[in-house]
């Protein structure tokens, strides 16, 4: 077998009507996307999930449940003959104290550099999103209306 795998793991907290993106920038690339992040070896979705959550300094995952994952064939765009899957999780968080959030798209400077922020998810549209995966996650939690109210 050619290739590999590239395992991601996204919290999809929403919250009021409002869902949580980070904006972050890595290997130069300004990006939108769920908070969460790559599988470690010898984790799970579930630990990688939590611990995704304490490093962005989001707060602690209380519950998750399964929403999605990848069904369809994505090539990682940082990583060469490599497949992408990607599963989300809804999400209750407990935010830290500290949480941090701004209201618009800000992109720290350097790789790394990341925002969280609220938008209303009537209003996020699929284009709002970097990623293919994440996109054809914001169709499915529109077409989602229990998620809407």
């Amino acid at each position: 077998m050619d290739g590999s795998f590239n395992i991601r793991v996204y919290g999809l907290c929403v919250r009021e009507g409002y869902i949580l993106l980070s904006d972050e920038v890595f290997q130069g690339i300004e990006m939108t996307k769920f908070p969460g992040g790559g599988l470690e070896y010898g984790e799970g979705t579930v630990a990688c999930l939590h611990r995704e959550f304490e490093e962005e300094r989001i707060g602690k995952v209380r519950s998750l449940t399964h929403y999605y994952t990848t069904d369809f064939f994505q090539a990682a765009l940082f990583f060469e003959k490599t497949q992408l899957l990607s599963i989300y999780y809804l999400v209750d968080v407990e935010p830290r104290a500290d949480f941090p959030v701004c209201n618009r798209a800000q992109f720290s400077l350097g790789s790394g550099g990341q925002q969280l922020r609220w938008v209303r998810l009537q209003e996020l549209r699929a284009e709002d999103l970097t990623f293919p995966i994440d996109r054809k996650v914001v169709e499915l939690l529109q077409s989602d209306a229990a998620l809407l109210s």
